[in-house]
């Protein structure tokens, strides 16, 4: 069997850029043109760009694309691709089509690889209702696939990565830990009975978010990645101009006691390195397992949904009715001088 994480320096989401590079790389000091039409840009680090239509609906607009995280064709192809989706979902919209974005290894993979990572992709494509609608390809050193995704919202139902109040909670509606997962198979390590474990959450497709946007006490929303939990609520802390405390014991993990065995093997992605180092100074101290599980790379993870904290119960019904039964896994509170504190830790 070809293995395909072994074609690739890094793994999914794992692969982005720091958090600390891409400022450097976003950083201009030029005049920026104003759109009156685009409502949103990168400014706060949405999940994806917004285009007003002039109707009372906008256009969402996004794309993301990395590495094998996966040995199987197909599954690197799917997994890649609800992963690129879930950026509409974010944004409480309605995807529309897709556009592959394929980089092949020709010189050292066969094509037939390539054909069932596109099959992967159009079967998440179908689940998602929408066409695979085209793309592009190019030879390239490392294996490289997503999707450039189109989609479509309601005004009144964006859903921005600012908007969170204090007292409001926040849910995440996938477990933590792909990246430690997917590090252990990378190093060989991996389990057979574990090995079905973060494909399966990966695969996942975030479609509750179209529904979440319906709601006004959704107050933010975005999905955790590359940048792990404390990155996405960092980013939502700073958009909203609030600070938040975590509940280690209520964060949803994807099997605490193979989690706590890959750490004690080394198992941890690069990605949860840069990760802190790119912003640790605004997080209280932390110990080495909360550091861990919370920086870890994600890659396609879950939706960090922030909720008015007077309609936690009924958000929590809702999510009841789709089978997760889930709990706030921390709150909003007044801004501080460090933007995340975690309390009940290991």
């Amino acid at each position: 069997m070809i293995k395909l994480t072994q074609y690739s320096h890094g793994a999914g989401c794992g692969c982005k850029i720091s958090p600390k590079v891409l400022d450097e790389i976003l950083k201009n000091q030029n005049e920026k043109r104003h759109y009156p039409n685009l409502l949103v840009g990168n400014e706060e680090r949405d999940d994806a760009a917004v285009m007003d239509l002039g109707d009372g609906t906008a256009i969402i607009s996004t794309t993301d694309f990395f590495m094998p995280i996966v040995d199987d064709a197909e599954d690197f192809g799917r997994i890649a691709s609800v992963n690129a989706i879930s950026d509409v979902y974010a944004m409480g919209g309605t995807p529309l089509l897709a556009i592959a974005i394929l980089g092949w290894t020709i010189d050292k993979l066969p094509t037939e690889e390539a054909n069932k990572v596109i099959e992967g992709a159009r079967k998440a494509c179908a689940e998602a209702g929408i066409p695979l609608a085209g793309g592009h390809s190019i030879d390239s050193p490392e294996p490289i696939f997503g999707l450039a995704v189109t989609g479509r919202v309601p005004i009144k139902n964006i859903k921005k990565n600012g908007g969170a109040t204090e007292g409001s909670v926040f849910f995440l509606t996938k477990p933590v830990g792909v990246g430690i997962f997917t590090t252990a198979q990378k190093k060989g390590k991996l389990k057979t009975e574990h090995a079905d474990i973060a494909p399966l959450s990966m695969k996942r497709l975030n479609k509750l978010g179209e529904v979440f946007g319906q709601f006004d006490y959704v107050e933010a929303m975005t999905d955790v990645t590359g940048f792990g939990v404390l990155g996405h609520l960092s980013e939502m802390c700073e958009a909203s101009n609030v600070s938040a405390v975590i509940e280690m014991t209520k964060v949803p993990l994807l099997d605490k006691e193979a989690l706590m065995y890959y750490l004690s093997e080394k198992c941890i992605p690069g990605g949860t390195v840069r990760n802190f180092d790119s912003y640790g100074h605004k997080i209280e101290q932390l110990t080495d397992y909360q550091r861990h599980i919370l920086c870890d790379p994600q890659t396609s993870g879950g939706l960090l949904v922030a909720v008015k904290g007077e309609k936690a119960s009924e958000f929590q019904d809702l999510l009841r009715g789709y089978g997760l039964d889930l709990e706030p896994m921390g709150r909003f509170v007044s801004k501080k001088e460090k933007l995340i504190a975690v309390i009940d830790g290991e």
